[in-house]
């Protein structure tokens, strides 16, 4: 009996790809790690972020520019970081992007002014919807592809995920609670109670930019090395040659030719190499991407959270917890997600995934009911992140 209970945790356990992230390199840890710092940071300050604009009496049209504003500024500065992160180098671009996370939470914490908010929100890193925002996403990505053996790559992906999903979790209760408290407390008002919060996040950057710093030079892109491999064997190459050269002969004019060649080839570029075909294949999930994230958009986290304290008047502490669950759900549902992907392939899960999740998405706002629209927000969540996993494994397979 315990043999056959042995082996099925030992199935179990494979087939969760536990065994996975256990064996893998310090690096995809630290990553997975700094992941979770992040989220956490992310889900605390998606929490109170609409609530705090409107404690500084910020209207809700101006939040909602505030949003808009916010996210394309992300498009611009996480676009420009991530092309120049491989030939500038992949862990500088992390420390950076981490360093405009912590003075982003600074600001928050101590500016009131809402065109200082703004200017914050988008030079610095800050996320509305509790999803990842700013350079960091790509860069990880591509380095655990990098770090990944391509048999277990969906299993790192799916506890990449989930690792990340458990930091919301854990941020949006413990942000919940922590404001709800404060708020107790006699002469705390609010606002203040939000920044004290902001101030944690500046924090957490500083913590994620020492964990980036601890990061290897095998997170670098490898076609750097061998480039490097290839100038010093064509420099051995020219050396040998020059030397077999008889003494009485004089040697061909031509010959010192190759070590200009090879030193411009050693050059190191900035700008990220595409092939002809995966630029057709990166085109349409462009494309994709674009379309999905545009939806998104329409209701980012810190909307959900204003909406059930407006309409329902649910206190922080409730919508911490509300969200904890739902994000606990969806950290869960990545496993099950890796699982499914080995059995029907990664583009199926992505679609059958997507689409109920959507539905109860739209389905949120109809109910005069708590309970009801808390229960179409739980469904949500049972399938929202499940498409999360299989796309960046097919992405690092394409």
């Amino acid at each position: 009996m315990g043999s056959q209970a042995s082996n099925l945790l030992t199935s179990l356990a494979s087939e969760l790809g536990v065994h996975s992230i256990l064996s893998s390199t310090r690096d995809t840890k630290l990553l997975c790690l700094q992941r979770f710092v992040r989220l956490f940071a992310y889900g605390a300050s998606t929490l109170i972020l609409a609530l705090y604009l409107s404690s500084l009496g910020i209207s809700d049209a101006r939040i909602g520019a505030f949003m808009s504003l916010t996210l394309l500024g992300d498009v611009v500065i996480s676009f420009l970081l991530t092309l120049f992160a491989d030939g500038l180098g992949r862990r500088r671009i992390l420390v950076l992007g981490a360093g405009l996370m912590s003075a982003s939470g600074m600001v928050f914490a101590f500016s009131g002014s809402y065109w200082v908010l703004v200017a914050a929100s988008i030079l610095g890193v800050i996320s509305p919807s509790g999803n990842e925002i700013g350079p960091f996403r790509a860069i990880e990505e591509s380095t655990l592809a990098q770090l990944t053996p391509s048999e277990i790559r969906s299993d790192i992906f799916a506890w990449y995920t989930l690792i990340g999903t458990a930091g919301t979790a854990c941020g949006t209760i413990i942000c919940g609670w922590v404001v709800q408290k404060l708020q107790s407390i006699d002469g705390w008002t609010a606002t203040r109670s939000y920044r004290i919060i902001f101030g944690i996040y500046a924090l957490l950057g500083i913590l994620k930019l020492v964990l980036a710093l601890m990061l290897s030079e095998k997170c670098e892109v490898e076609q750097e090395k061998q480039e490097r491999h290839e100038a010093v064997e064509m420099g051995d190459v020219e050396a040998e040659g020059l030397l077999s050269d008889d003494e009485g002969e004089e040697p061909p004019k031509q010959k010192p030719e190759p070590a200009p060649k090879a030193k411009a080839k050693a050059k190191k570029s900035i700008w990220p190499k595409i092939g002809p075909e995966s630029r057709s294949i990166l085109f349409k999930l462009c494309l994709l991407f674009a379309v999905d994230s545009m939806a998104s958009g329409l209701v980012p986290a810190s909307w959900i959270t204003y909406f059930f304290n407006r309409k329902f008047a649910l206190a922080e502490g409730k919508l911490g917890t509300l969200f904890f669950v739902t994000n606990i759900i969806s950290s869960a549902s990545n496993l099950v997600a890796s699982s499914i992907a080995k059995r029907i392939g990664l583009i199926k899960t992505m679609v059958f995934t997507h689409l109920p999740s959507a539905i109860c998405l739209a389905l949120i706002p109809l109910p005069s009911s708590v309970g009801l629209a808390m229960t179409f927000l739980i469904l949500r969540s049972s399938t929202q992140s499940m498409d999360q996993a299989p796309r960046q494994a097919f992405l690092a397979a394409a």
